[in-house]
């Protein structure tokens, strides 16, 4: 449903994307990448909001740039609120449903059905302006789903809301996923984006560094060098057990504090499965155990890198 070719954008003399390839079909594909990374960009060419300065962008087959006919299959919820605040968000829905082209007779059926997919008919008639964060973005969605629309585009749309919001919103982008739509969804917090898909796009100072299968992701997270930081009651004890674990390259003591040892790794998960036997076969003590290496951001660095 959307294809995206050679495609870049400059605004002056900085690239906001650069050279992005890749398609995205029906299902929910993850856009990763952390602030600055390009995804608001690359967002703003799909919704038509943007011409690419060079390449090629396609939705339905068509360039979505001010085009009515593609822009009228699209659901968007951005990551800036622009909303008329006095309103109230049943008000700001319909509102979206008479600007999506929906027939006057529908519009309130339509609103109340988007709102209950939001779980927010019980609140909507409160005006906006006293809307918490994670209720500002309910309305944002129900705004984005009124029109019933093929292809559905959030940019960070899980930010404020709370673990329940968080777990309604995330099983209903997987429903309508598994009724044939096809959903985009950016985020720069990879473990909320690996329970809703397994597909990405990941991408860091405007290239696409990967896409793919999310396990490509944790490979690289894994094939790169791991710091991983241990608290216990015997520092110097346990770093003598640990060093002889072949998954570990290197043991000291940290610095800082006495009862903390700090190792590398490259092979995480063998580390963590056998540090975990040998922890509970001689009933060690460990406070605390910490790892920097293991998101987006470190394996950012190593691409980069390398």
């Amino acid at each position: 449903m959307i294809s995206v070719v050679n495609a870049s954008r400059w605004y002056g003399q900085v690239i906001g994307i650069n050279d992005i390839t890749c398609e995205i079909g029906t299902g929910i594909t993850a856009l990763l990448g952390q602030n600055g990374a390009g995804k608001s960009t690359l967002i703003k060419l799909l919704t038509g909001q943007l011409r690419p300065t060079t390449g090629e962008v396609r939705v339905f087959g068509r360039n979505p740039f001010a085009n009515p006919a593609v822009l009228g299959q699209l659901g968007y919820c951005p990551e800036v609120d622009a909303f008329y605040e006095e309103m109230t968000g049943r008000e700001f829905v319909e509102l979206m449903a008479r600007m999506g082209r929906i027939e006057r007779s529908r519009v309130k059926s339509e609103a109340q059905r988007a709102l209950e997919l939001v779980e927010m008919q019980d609140r909507a008639d409160r005006k906006v302006a006293g809307f918490s964060k994670g209720m500002r973005q309910r309305i944002k969605l129900a705004a984005a789903l009124v029109h019933e629309p093929d292809i559905l585009i959030l940019d960070e749309p899980l930010n404020g809301l709370d673990p329940l919001g968080r777990r309604h919103v995330g099983q209903l982008l997987k429903d309508l996923a598994g009724a044939g739509k096809t959903v985009l969804i950016s985020s720069h917090i990879l473990h909320e984006i690996e329970a809703l898909t397994s597909t990405i796009l990941l991408l860091h100072r405007g290239r696409l560094l990967a896409q793919g299968d999310v396990r490509t992701i944790r490979s690289l997270i894994d094939r790169h060098p791991h710091h991983i930081r241990i608290r216990t009651d015997d520092a110097r004890s346990l770093g003598v057990r640990i060093l002889e674990l072949p998954s570990v390259l290197s043991v000291e003591l940290s610095q800082n504090d006495p009862h903390a040892i700090e190792l590398q790794t490259n092979q995480p998960d063998a580390f963590y499965t056998a540090f975990g036997q040998l922890v509970v076969a001689e009933s060690l003590n460990v406070e605390s155990m910490y790892s920097p290496d293991n998101n987006l951001e470190s394996v950012f660095s190593y691409l980069v890198r390398s």
